[in-house]
């Protein structure tokens, strides 16, 4: 495979520098990507620099990923408006260990071409002062720093500015880049295309330092960075968002039912592109989806494919399972069927309001005052009429409108004290009830 003819069908290049395309061709090569450990795990906007590395390494390539344990104790001031706020070391540390996880589930690093995870605090750490302003930062122009977007931005900004902690970071990134060189042999660096000043820095020191440890002329291309577009949905908002917030890589902050859902639920225009920049389905597979879901759209297969092929990724085939049986068990009202672990997790996704277990004692709660405190009815005349239509379902058996209240009995079949309310086909609500 041509590593960036594949990126360029898929969307996913932007930017090279001079001969990468004879580099890459000429041999296997070793490159990587930098993660800013900004929590303890990844989100879905990180699948794109874990998406270069496994092109990367499908190519026949070595890929590096490098974990900012160093960098991420001083904070990257790209696409930032305000400082950051500095981490401790142990909130450091911790992330690290979270992305580390999700890093060796997603990149394989068995065989010669596995990827290799490194922590720039290994060398960053052993840095002395003195040793970085004379023998590193004398080949960077201040002139040339002060003109990048990352920091004339924030220059141009009169109530933050930027400090010289920040103001140093591509000083730090470009030396991770002249290590891995030196110690891997790594020469291409790849990433977002906001990181492309910082990966021209990295080419720039290595050339310069090159030069001066070989007696060789600097003109020689020795180093090397590809970018990928910032990606975005179809109407502009960012990939990874939803309306409870950030959609993550770790099952303990977005369940795999809810990952999977994130991906089934994806705009008819972003399908056939989510497919090309993330799973590793073909051309003429992508095309297929892509040509159904203009014929048959209420069908969805391109979105099932997607969702199913990156819930393997993320969570595995058997985490997939079970959310397809979920998704497959709310559409239909099936929800008996699903274990009370699955079924508690399809609830933590729904709209939800609490009651207290008092209320379904004898005689039990009117389901109209029901469906008015959950907001599934405007009106009691509307809740009756739901009712009388057979509209309404309470842990998947309909209430009929002559037998209108709701017991305690019905919660024989709930998850951990939830009650799941049905109005018609798609409307849902978890009421969750509790001792009190």
């Amino acid at each position: 495979m041509d590593f960036l003819a594949e990126l360029a069908w898929r969307g996913l290049l932007h930017q090279t520098t001079s001969a990468l395309p004879a580099h890459l061709a000429s041999g296997t090569r070793t490159g990587y990507c930098g993660f800013d450990p900004t929590s303890d795990s990844l989100t879905v906007g990180n699948l794109l620099p874990i998406t270069l590395l496994r092109r990367f390494a499908a190519a026949g390539h070595r890929p590096i990923a490098l974990l900012g344990g160093g960098t991420g104790l001083i904070g990257d001031p790209s696409g930032k408006t305000s400082e950051r706020t500095l981490q401790s070391e142990a909130q450091v540390a911790a992330n690290l260990a979270g992305q580390r996880r999700i890093l060796e589930r997603l990149l394989e690093g068995d065989g010669p071409r596995g990827a290799i995870l490194v922590d720039n605090a290994d060398w960053l750490r052993r840095l002395g002062y003195l040793e970085v302003l004379r023998d590193v930062g004398k080949h960077f122009s201040v002139n040339a720093m002060i003109a990048r977007d990352s920091v004339a931005s924030r220059l141009e900004g009169r109530e933050h500015g930027i400090s010289y902690t920040e103001f140093s970071y591509m000083v730090l990134q470009a030396y991770d880049f002249l290590h891995l060189h030196r110690r891997h042999g790594c020469t291409v660096q790849m990433g977002g295309s906001d990181q492309f000043g910082n990966i021209v820095s990295g080419i720039d020191l290595i050339r310069r330092m090159h030069a001066i440890e070989h007696g060789e002329g600097s003109g020689e291309s020795i180093a090397f960075g590809v970018t990928a577009p910032l990606l975005t949905a179809a109407d502009g908002s960012k990939i990874g968002k939803s309306e409870r917030g950030a959609i993550w890589l770790s099952a303990d902050r977005t369940s795999p039912w809810r990952f999977h859902q994130f991906w089934l639920n994806a705009a008819d225009a972003d399908a056939g592109r989510f497919l090309r920049w993330f799973t590793d389905r073909t051309r003429e597979e992508i095309e297929a989806l892509e040509a159904d879901l203009a014929e048959r759209p209420q069908e969805r297969a391109a979105q099932r494919t997607l969702a199913a092929d990156l819930t393997d990724l993320v969570h595995g085939p058997t985490e997939r399972g079970r959310a397809e049986a979920a998704a497959a068990a709310l559409f239909a009202g099936e929800m008996r069927s699903l274990p009370p672990a699955t079924l508690a997790e399809v609830a933590g996704d729904l709209p939800s309001s609490e009651l207290a277990a008092a209320s379904l004692d004898a005689p039990g709660l009117d389901a109209i005052e029901l469906l008015l405190s959950t907001g599934l009815a405007k009106s009691k005349r509307e809740a009756r009429e739901l009712l009388g239509s057979g509209a309404v379902s309470v842990n998947g058996e309909r209430i009929e409108a002559e037998r209108r209240i709701v017991r305690g009995d019905v919660m024989d079949s709930s998850a951990g004290g939830v009650i799941l309310l049905r109005r018609g086909r798609k409307q849902w609500h978890a009421v969750r009830v509790s001792a009190a």
